[in-house]
């Protein structure tokens, strides 16, 4: 069988110690696919990442919810439930249905600028996840998001326990404390959440926001049964905030680096109302260079920089066979650095994400928020939410690092890329005359 190379001094502990410089050796040693382990490979480069992702059928995704339905429960949706679940919630997730409430959303970018405390050194990831968290929760649940929010940080924290690495690998079935904490919390959500949803019912106003359309009958299905509309709720409330967060974090410390791009930002930025309220979608498709900054971060630092996917059955990828049970690694981070799709691709350039008169260009791979049938959902909130939030945080702020030899930060890769114990310090950059960039 031809199988993909081994990395030389690869492997699990060489892996383990270092997962980014082991992931760029297989990419720059072994090229498109890489086996760490055997029946453990490595996607490297776009093309394979793209394959694995698209096909699903052929690489399916391991099923293991974070939040798992939940027992007590008058009964566990079907798979029919969870797909009606699924589209109603796109319903309100879809590119249409955010461009339409940018206005709910700019008013908590804006309000993280304007509450950063200036001249102090101010840990980034705490801040940035409150106001994500705020605005996540909003676009979710709008006038119950502030009952829900206390929720939602719990089953954060939840999520963080049950994640942390650990020598152990633990079946499901046993009840460690970490996941004992996960039900507790999830409990809690749903038990907030659920009076929530029966008071909507009963009303007959289910809302606007994402929980109204799930709440909606469909014409081909009716009403979902409250079971599946509280099923994947737990999820999504973390996925709005948690991902973008370290996304945020990525992207103030390179606001911090390059000034020049922050100012070019900041002059883009002025264009917006003054009132973040009165902001649409036609403000949002203006900040051209700054969706350019937030996707050369993303491209250079996916918050997912490595999916997970199943083998379903033995099958070819890159010209190599690969058995049924197998498990393929896929890599957005060595991806987005094939010089085949970005050249110099280790290089900050937003400007390659603009063609010569400014308007969006493409020009090579983009996986940070997935792709195919397992594609990231909620895609279009969080770049709405990054691109203000980096708008009005360069108009509003000059970021800088504090000063000293060594970065004041860790890079951490276990569950996603972060930037843990990153530390800014803002100063006021007064009024900036808008121009069109």
């Amino acid at each position: 069988m031809n199988e993909p190379p081994r990395l030389p001094g690869g492997g699990f502990s060489a892996w383990n110690r270092d997962r980014l410089a082991v992931a760029r050796r297989g990419a720059d040693e072994c090229g498109d696919v890489w086996q760490l382990e055997p029946g453990v490979y490595v996607a490297a480069t776009a093309g394979p990442c793209e394959a694995v992702l698209r096909r699903a059928q052929d690489f399916p995704k391991a099923p293991s919810p974070l939040f798992p339905p939940m027992k007590g429960a008058n009964r566990a949706p079907t798979a029919e439930e969870r797909a009606h679940a699924h589209a109603a919630r796109m319903r309100g997730l879809r590119a249409q249905a955010v461009a339409a409430r940018i206005g709910e959303i700019a008013p908590g970018a804006a309000s993280f600028a304007e509450q950063w405390p200036t001249d102090q050194d101010v840990e980034v990831l705490p801040a940035a996840r409150h106001a994500l968290a705020e605005i996540g929760v909003r676009f979710l649940f709008s006038e119950d998001a502030p009952a829900l929010l206390p929720f939602a940080a719990q089953l954060f924290l939840a999520r963080e326990v049950l994640v942390r690495p650990s020598r152990w690998e633990w079946p499901r079935w046993i009840p460690t404390p970490a996941r004992r904490f996960r039900t507790r919390q999830q409990a809690a959500f749903t038990d907030a959440l659920r009076p929530i949803v029966r008071r909507r019912c009963s009303s007959g106003r289910p809302g606007a926001d994402v929980l109204g359309q799930m709440l909606q009958p469909s014409a081909h299905y009716g009403p979902l049964p409250e079971e599946a509309v509280l099923d994947t709720l737990p999820g999504i409330t973390v996925a709005t905030f948690e991902a973008p967060t370290r996304a945020a974090a990525w992207i103030l410390l390179h606001l911090a680096r390059h000034p020049q791009a922050a100012d070019r930002v900041a002059a883009e930025a002025a264009s917006l109302p003054a009132d973040p309220g009165a902001t649409t979608s036609t403000h949002v498709d203006n900040l051209r260079y700054t969706q350019a900054v937030v996707r050369e971060v993303l491209r250079l630092y996916p918050p997912s920089w490595l999916l997970t996917r199943q083998v379903a059955r033995q099958t070819q990828l890159a010209d190599y066979t690969l058995d049924a049970g197998s498990t393929v690694l896929v890599c957005p981070y060595t991806a987005h650095r094939d010089t085949r799709e970005h050249p110099e691709p280790d290089q900050f350039r937003p400007e390659r994400w603009l063609d010569g008169s400014g308007s969006t260009a493409s020009p090579g791979a983009f996986l940070s928020f997935g792709t195919g049938p397992h594609g990231c959902e909620g895609a279009a909130l969080a770049m709405a939410m990054l691109t203000l939030l980096t708008a009005h945080t360069a108009r509003t702020l000059r970021l800088s690092e504090p000063p000293g030899p060594e970065p004041g930060y860790q890079v951490t890769s276990f569950e996603g890329l972060a930037t843990t114990g990153l530390r800014l310090r803002a100063t006021s950059r007064g009024p900036v005359q808008s121009r069109f960039v």
